[in-house]
């Protein structure tokens, strides 16, 4: 039977008071107040949907490679591309097979579930296919999106072997309810009314299409373990199925630890659920917009073998950000003098990345057949002095392997965003040893011979020629310092 695999989420390390965001904006809309409780999530300047969704998938797949993987499926309403393929993109920092089928989900926040049935679907035929759902929605400032947008990223591998939760069914609904509009040249969104968002929107929905499933698939609702939906409007979350499930059964909407995070928010709950489910569980996972997609999984004795909790591992990565005009920046929401030196990129050659590709994308470097010397990044002439061999070379993927920082600068006249930045040399405890760029961390964070892990960033945003570039950097283990 098809059905869940493997599972991981993606939640940025800082995380704002909601009541920050009041205190620099409630003056210009007072009523906000009403939802300033908690934190959201904040991207770092250097991360976007794809980023995250690269995270993601990384906490899904854990020590595995993923080279058996038939597709992959990127969910987002706010992917960096419109004519390049994002999912490509993840694909290629994940080193993923050139065979893979990679297509982008997009257009609605059921974005998400939507690439979820359609890999259900693909693994009935005996496929096994990587889905990563990631946002980074902006409201404006003082709006109640600002209050109530956070960013994340979650992932499911789905298959049909070792499967810890089986798919049962699925029960769509479909309307052209514009609650929501972006249109493709704009950065923030338009609501209507919150009060018909709420009313015709949330609690005529969302039931449709949970009812629809129970009926579809004889399931009565006293059966249901937990449900999970997004839905941002507190006093009404938990009540919406109460003539049809317990509303202690609905799993909390991470509103006030994470804020809504778009089409990938039903994915991030669902993550926090099956970190607590037993065999047997049935689990109805429900995503909103334009519509609804309701499925229904139950979960097998394999969960016990799992192991690992990905939510709870990313949510307990916190920092907080206090600096409002920060996150404005970072969103490049507040323009700031870059000066001369952040006026200066070279534009990418797209031929040498090709050329490159699996170095610069996916972090593989080149292990040498005869004496084992590990090289980053790939050569095809052995580095050892004594080897020496030539095109006597096998791909090794570096990002699961452990390391320390060799040295580090941290330089003010280089041009950041967040300065200063901080740069240095990594040596990994297998041998291969690369220069990158560090993020998540302040310069006092960071040690000689601390550990460090490996993340995918974006390198740089040329908005003169349209280019997000992107390549690895190096973040500190804190745990183990």
């Amino acid at each position: 039977m098809p059905g869940i695999v493997s599972f991981g989420a993606y939640v940025p390390r800082y995380r704002m008071p909601k009541m920050t965001l009041y205190m620099n904006m409630g003056w210009f809309n007072p009523v906000t107040m009403s939802v300033a409780k908690g934190e959201k999530s904040i991207a770092n300047v250097d991360q976007d949907s794809i980023t995250m969704a690269v995270d993601s998938a990384l906490s899904c797949l854990g020590s595995e490679e993923g080279k058996d993987i038939d597709a992959i499926y990127f969910a987002s309403t706010t992917m960096p591309y419109k004519e390049r393929l994002n999912a490509g993109i993840i694909s290629a920092a994940l080193d993923l097979s050139s065979t893979v089928r990679a297509a982008d989900f997009s257009g609605g926040l059921k974005a998400g579930t939507s690439a979820v049935i359609s890999a259900l679907e693909a693994a009935a035929a005996g496929k096994k296919v990587l889905v990563a759902s990631s946002d980074n929605r902006l409201g404006k400032p003082g709006s109640m999106q600002e209050m109530l947008f956070g960013d994340g990223a979650a992932s499911v591998l789905i298959g049909d072997d070792n499967v810890i939760a089986e798919y049962v069914d699925s029960f769509s609904v479909t309307y052209d309810f514009a609650d929501h509009i972006r249109r493709e040249d704009a950065a923030f969104d338009r609501t209507w009314e919150e009060r018909w968002i709420r009313d015709t929107g949330y609690s005529q929905i969302i039931p449709e299409a949970v009812q629809g499933l129970l009926e579809k698939t004889g399931t009565k609702p006293e059966e249901v373990a937990k449900v999970i939906y997004p839905c941002h409007f507190d006093r009404i979350h938990g009540k919406l199925l109460k003539k049809a499930v317990d509303p202690e059964k609905v799993q909390d909407n991470l509103g006030t630890v994470a804020g809504d995070t778009g089409a990938a928010h039903p994915l991030l709950m669902l993550s926090a659920t099956l970190e607590s489910a037993q065999p047997g569980d049935k689990i109805v996972l429900v995503g909103y917009g334009n519509g609804a997609d309701a499925i229904l999984f139950q979960v097998t004795d394999a969960i016990k073998d799992f192991g690992r909790k990905p939510y709870t591992e990313t949510m307990a990565r916190r920092e907080e950000l206090q600096a409002y005009t920060k996150y404005l920046v970072f969103n490049n929401i507040m323009p700031v003098e870059v000066g001369i030196r952040g006026e200066l990129e070279a534009p990418t050659a797209f031929t040498a990345l090709w050329r490159d590709r699996q170095s610069v994308m996916g972090l593989v470097g080149s292990k040498c057949k005869k004496c084992g010397k590990l090289t980053y990044p790939i050569n095809r002439v052995c580095s050892n002095m004594k080897c020496r061999s030539v095109d006597e070379w096998e791909p090794e993927l570096m990002r699961n392997k452990k390391a320390r920082i060799f040295t580090f600068t941290a330089d003010m006249l280089a041009f950041s965003f967040d300065p200063p930045q901080i740069y240095g040399i990594i040596d990994t405890d297998e041998g291969g040893r690369m220069q990158l760029d560090f993020t998540d961390c302040k310069q006092e964070d960071l040690k000689v011979g601390d550990p460090v892990e490996f993340t995918f960033r974006k390198k740089y945003s040329d908005d003169l020629r349209g280019i997000v570039g992107y390549n690895w950097k190096a973040m500190p283990i804190k745990s183990e310092q």
